[in-house]
């Protein structure tokens, strides 16, 4: 016997969190599986420390989801995208751009959250949604698609038949491997640290990006902790080095991040753990299968530049419930899952290969090439159209 429900989301991390929200508030029966259960304190084991910016065309679906109202007192606004070139012979600020959302509308680009944060607020959402199972410490163990069902085991033996499949469950994601959706994979050697610190000159919400060699050191908003400015780090570089500067001393990790961020924020002193992941590119030959749609890190994955991923992983969720709430009867059918791969792959694909070109620029050694790559930062800001041309195709519009 199988329990039915309209929608299974395998896969609870901030995408697919998001996505029970969003459907469960459009009125969907859904259940939700992870097999992680969401860490939603700071210092508690296992929370994850990194920040997201949620770019302004993401908001509508997290209002949509009842999720923008608590997550709004808690965000730093983003005004302000700066990227500094420090890859001269010293490490020292050389070319210094200013992209301000002002140039664009009266609205910031972004606002920025702790992704723990982010894990509380839509658990405390999903608990006034009756229409939803949360079923956090589950996963998917099987998956096999019929015309007219996703039947989906549970790693407790529950059997469940789904009209929607949802493949939330990351770049090793178990349902695109039942599917037999292939996916291409980028590697480049390079290692991401992420942790929060404190700084004595305000960041007045400005999101700094100093590219030098190995990958980008950015600085991105948090709102103050006991009066202090505080920020959000994400240090990229090639994996021995992350891996060496992980097992430093605090006193020689502070030491190096202050020389890595130039002191742009003066001296820096780290209030968290250190978190680390390997930096790839991936991309899924399809989006979607049998009664079954692929989203987020399942879909795609891409290095933290820009706040792309969990930008790219709302535009999935949005076409996905404009979709479904287009045409309830038919939702899951053929027709609706070839209109969302339409809709969502070539833009996944131009933002996998642009994010992917940023990348290779940041990791320039030789100095002749990181000469080049200032002078093509300078080049570009200075055309006023080509610079709000870039900044528009960065959040995702028009």
């Amino acid at each position: 016997m199988r329990d039915e429900t309209d929608i299974l989301i395998s896969g609870g991390g901030v995408a697919g969190l998001a996505a029970a929200c969003a459907f469960g508030s459009a009125g969907f029966q859904v259940v939700c599986v992870e097999p992680n259960p969401p860490v939603t304190e700071a210092d508690a084991a296992g929370s994850d420390l990194r920040s997201t910016a949620f770019l302004h065309p993401s908001i509508p679906v997290l209002e949509t989801a009842g999720l923008w109202a608590r997550l709004a007192p808690h965000a730093a606004a983003l005004q302000i995208m700066r990227i500094v070139d420090a890859g001269g012979p010293v490490a020292e600020p050389r070319v210094v751009k200013d992209f301000n959302a002002a140039d664009l509308s009266d609205q910031p680009f972004g606002w920025n959250l702790p992704n723990w944060l982010l894990r509380r607020e839509m658990v405390a959402r999903l608990a006034e949604l009756p229409n939803v199972r949360f079923l956090p410490g589950l996963s998917t163990a099987a998956v096999l698609t019929r015309e007219s069902a996703a039947l989906v085991t549970l790693s407790d033996g529950q059997r469940l038949s789904a009209r929607l499949l949802i493949g939330a469950d990351g770049r090793d994601s178990l349902v695109r491997t039942a599917l037999g959706i292939p996916v291409k994979t980028l590697r480049y050697g390079q290692k991401a640290l992420a942790f929060a610190v404190q700084h004595p000159i305000p960041h007045q919400n400005i999101s700094t990006e100093i590219h030098r060699a190995g990958g980008p050191f950015t600085f991105v908003p948090l709102p103050d902790r006991d009066g202090q400015p505080c920020s959000a780090v994400v240090w990229m570089d090639h994996a021995a080095e992350i891996d060496r500067r992980a097992a430093l001393p605090v006193a020689d990790f502070e030491a190096e991040m202050m020389e890595r961020s130039c002191g742009l924020l003066g001296p820096l002193r780290l209030i968290s753990r250190l978190t680390q992941w390997p930096i790839i590119a991936q991309i899924a030959a399809r989006m979607a299968g049998e009664r079954s749609a692929l989203m987020a890190e399942a879909a795609h994955v891409m290095p933290p530049i820009g706040a792309q991923g969990l930008n790219m992983s709302l535009a999935d969720l949005t076409v996905l419930l404009d979709l479904a709430l287009a045409d309830r009867a038919s939702l899951g059918s053929v027709a609706m899952l070839d209109a969302y791969h339409r809709k969502r792959h070539l833009d996944v694909q131009a933002r996998v290969s642009g994010i992917d070109l940023l990348n290779r620029a940041s990791m320039l050694g030789a100095q002749p090439l990181r000469d080049l790559r200032a002078g093509a930062l300078d080049a570009f800001y200075s055309i006023a159209p080509l610079r709000r041309t870039l900044m528009r195709a960065g959040i995702g519009v028009r």
